[in-house]
């Protein structure tokens, strides 16, 4: 708990964006350290100037204290990337805030989950098809995401919720700011049955350019992205932009050539979406009983050691189990077991040849 309230301090500088707090973390080893390191530490971690003047104005500004009661009293959790709370898929995204707002759950099982998302302006077409789609896959224990805004999120996240599933909203504001106005039961209802996830500090205010950010979280936190209804410049064409980049499936409904609501679904699909009719393609491409038994083996299998280590060498280039022995510097017989292991857990993979890659889960 000393820790995080160090991760929280930075998190309240403006320009000590992940790229940055990673470099200071590698740097000094702990956020501590970094904090209460001197300017000319600073510099030679690799703060530009700009940076290091606003963190030494800012630093002494900020009362940790304060800052984490204010946290407490909003019901609001922090988890930062070190910490098991923190969504394992957007782990892996190359620029994962290093901390997250939380009001409600995080679950180990949500890692079974998928970006729904679409237009504000929903037509009849579109709500219709989110309801079907995201209340049968739902109802099938796959978490739905998405970002609370008026139209196919909001059909996404109530369609979850009534089908008994769990749904989870990543906001463009602070967790404690209810945004848009009108969806305040929504919410009630969202961190009851899932949760609220922010990167942005309490108070931020829904400002526009906080939207595409936010966006990256989505697809970051989930196995795949389903546009269902999208015009041609639709928010939701970048959350599937992210999800590519991430190299996460994106998924389209196709839509009526004639409605502008749908030129940019199709031309996902034009471009190499999977058009989904139904519910078991979507089903199908998330292959849910897979990904179902590799959560039970995670659950079941101690944290062991090893697993850990190999994790922490794999890569997405494929690397001889010769090199992986070298870099952990363990025997054969103990790396190979801890392979198959990783691998019935879906956290690793054998490409041929007695090379391995992890899966990014």
């Amino acid at each position: 708990m000393t820790e995080v309230r160090y991760w929280l301090g930075f998190n309240l500088v403006s320009g000590i964006g992940p790229s940055r707090f990673r470099r200071l973390l590698g740097y000094f080893g702990t956020a501590e350290a970094a904090w209460h390191a001197a300017a000319r530490d600073l510099a030679t971690a690799g703060l530009d100037a700009r940076t290091l003047e606003t963190l030494v104005a800012r630093r002494p500004r900020i009362d940790l204290d304060r800052e984490m009661e204010r946290v407490e009293q909003a019901g609001v959790i922090l988890a930062t990337l070190e910490d098991d709370l923190y969504p394992s898929l957007l782990k892996h995204v190359p620029d994962a805030p290093p901390l997250l707002y939380v009001r409600g759950t995080l679950k180990p099982s949500d890692e079974l989950a998928i970006a729904v998302v679409g237009t504000r302006r929903a037509t009849v077409y579109g709500k219709q098809v989110g309801e079907r789609l995201v209340g049968e896959v739902a109802g099938r224990g796959v978490v739905i995401v998405s970002g609370l805004a008026r139209g196919i999120d909001a059909v996404a996240h109530r369609a979850a919720l009534a089908a008994g599933g769990r749904t989870i909203a990543v906001v463009a504001s602070g967790v404690d700011l209810v945004y848009p106005p009108d969806h305040a039961a929504l919410v009630q209802e969202v961190i009851r049955h899932g949760a609220i996830v922010s990167e942005y500090p309490l108070g931020t205010p829904p400002e526009a350019g906080n939207f595409p950010a936010r966006n990256r979280l989505i697809s970051g936190m989930t196995r795949l992205t389903l546009v269902v209804e999208a015009g041609e410049t639709s928010g939701a064409l970048i959350t599937a932009n992210f999800a590519l980049e991430q190299g996460r499936d994106v998924l389209a409904v196709p839509g009526s050539i004639l409605a502008a609501s749908s030129v940019g679904t199709n031309r996902l699909i034009q471009q190499g979406a999977k058009l989904v009719q139904d519910a078991e393609d979507i089903l199908d491409e998330l292959d849910v009983a897979t990904v179902g038994r590799q959560l039970e083996f995670r659950a079941l299998a101690p944290d062991d050691p090893i697993e850990r280590s190999l994790l922490d060498v794999l890569t997405g280039e494929p690397a001889h189990i010769d090199e992986i022995v070298r870099q952990v510097n363990l025997p054969v017989a103990a790396v190979s077991s801890a392979l198959a292991m990783l691998e019935l857990k879906g956290m690793a993979r054998h490409v041929g040849g007695m090379h391995y890659v992890t899966t990014g889960r």
